[in-house]
């Protein structure tokens, strides 16, 4: 074993494994935190993706409403003044080490400016895909969080292992390779000092 089997070497690696005993419990401390947000996201995630479906279906329902009562060419010129869609400004906030990112419109869908007066059911058309474009930047800002605490729960996970399986048994290892190589010594020494006396004493004798 390529370490010196000196004192110091011993009470350094000793202040080592204590040092990795420390972080291997925060940072498994950590992955279980990262879990249980995991878990909780993902429930909402799932939510999301559902009321997300029920908002495209009832969107396309007042569509197809609004195609009955207003008629398609109504429909069609409403559109025709729609807007390009809003920008989103992608930001980033830190939640316990982890960067996730934070999705919002920059301005808020407006209806449609029309040179003419829309019917209520076009106006609703409207409104129910202006609702449905929020509800998907909601759902990407979650799902993007999801995969980037995956990614950081791998790296703890990783991390932890390294500890646990590598470095904490080297320590192990290599303290009480030092403490036998030690013992050895004191005794050799030990026995060495009890065969000078006794020879010190014949001489004296």
């Amino acid at each position: 074993m390529a370490v010196n089997p000196t004192r110091m070497n011993l009470i350094n690696i000793r202040k080592s494994s204590k040092l990795a005993l420390k972080g291997h419990d925060l940072l498994k401390r950590k992955r279980e935190a990262l879990v249980l947000e995991f878990f909780s996201m993902l429930k909402e995630s799932t939510s999301d993706r559902e009321k997300l479906y029920q908002m495209l279906q009832s969107a396309y329902k007042t569509t197809v409403i609004a195609s009955t009562f207003a008629g398609d060419f109504e429909l069609e010129q409403a559109s025709l003044y729609v807007g390009d869609a809003s920008e989103v400004r992608v930001g980033v906030k830190n939640v316990m080490g982890v960067k996730i990112p934070e999705i919002e419109d920059v301005q808020k869908q407006k209806k449609p400016q029309a040179f003419f007066q829309m019917s209520t059911a076009v106006s609703d058309v409207s409104d129910a895909f202006a609702g449905v474009k929020e509800m998907i930047i909601d759902t990407a800002k979650r799902e993007q969080s999801l995969r980037r605490l995956i990614l950081e729960i791998d790296r703890v996970k990783r991390r932890v292992n390294a500890l646990e399986y590598i470095l904490i048994p080297k320590l192990n290892r290599e303290g009480a390779y030092i403490s036998f190589r030690l013992d050895e010594m004191e005794r050799d020494t030990f026995s060495a000092l009890k065969h000078v006396k006794k020879k010190i004493e014949r001489q004296n004798a």
